[in-house]
């Protein structure tokens, strides 16, 4: 059965990794508007719209874990963590109420905002996935996230996750499915991957 337009999507953040590339450690403890990078974007999708928030822990999990902006959310440790994304998306997608939507966010994308979250809510269609995108110099538009999966979509999408692939296995499977929103006007979608990405958290 598919869930309703008002049914309640639980936000997803994956906040596991290592920082590797990047060097400084977790990026989920990046300092961010005074506090860390996890803390606010759980925050924030909280305040877009989301009805509780699972935070995926992986790195230094009980440091991140013990950061007190996260003391109202839900905080989950994946112990594969190190073996990629794919176990993140897994158990964060599962560990969320059956029955609801799940919006997956990645940690290292600064840029994220409520009106981000609020707007791809908004726009979401029964049975359907729904994806924040960003438009390229081309003028096309870039699937990024955050995305919404469908409470009928959930399990298969877990299922297809492997490796550092989250949902993208999936929404290869299936590009019929997925609805792009333009959120150009309130983000490029970057990532903070390397040094050079930093300004994104200024």
């Amino acid at each position: 059965m598919s869930a309703s337009p008002t049914q309640p999507t639980i936000g997803v953040l994956l906040a596991a990794g290592a920082g590797t590339r990047l060097g400084l450690g977790p990026k989920a403890l990046l300092p961010f508007r005074d506090r860390t990078l996890v803390e606010e974007l759980a925050d924030v999708l909280l305040a877009g719209g989301c009805s509780e928030v699972i935070v995926v822990l992986g790195a230094e999990a009980e440091k991140v874990a013990a950061l007190p902006g996260l003391a109202r959310h839900r905080v989950l440790t994946n112990p594969q963590w190190a073996e990629g994304m794919s176990g993140s998306f897994r158990a964060g997608i599962m560990a969320a109420s059956a029955g609801n939507n799940v919006m997956v966010a990645l940690v290292d994308q600064p840029g994220l905002s409520s009106e981000i979250v609020a707007r791809l809510l908004a726009r979401h269609r029964p049975g359907r996935i729904t994806a924040a995108a960003y438009p390229e110099l081309s003028g096309t538009l870039r699937r990024g996230h955050p995305l919404v999966i469908d409470a009928e979509l959930r399990e298969e999408a877990a299922e297809s996750a492997a490796g550092d692939a989250g949902a993208r296995l999936f929404l290869k499977a299936h590009p019929g499915l997925v609805d792009l929103v333009d959120c150009g006007d309130l983000a490029d979608g970057g990532d903070v991957d390397t040094k050079a990405n930093l300004h994104l958290l200024g």
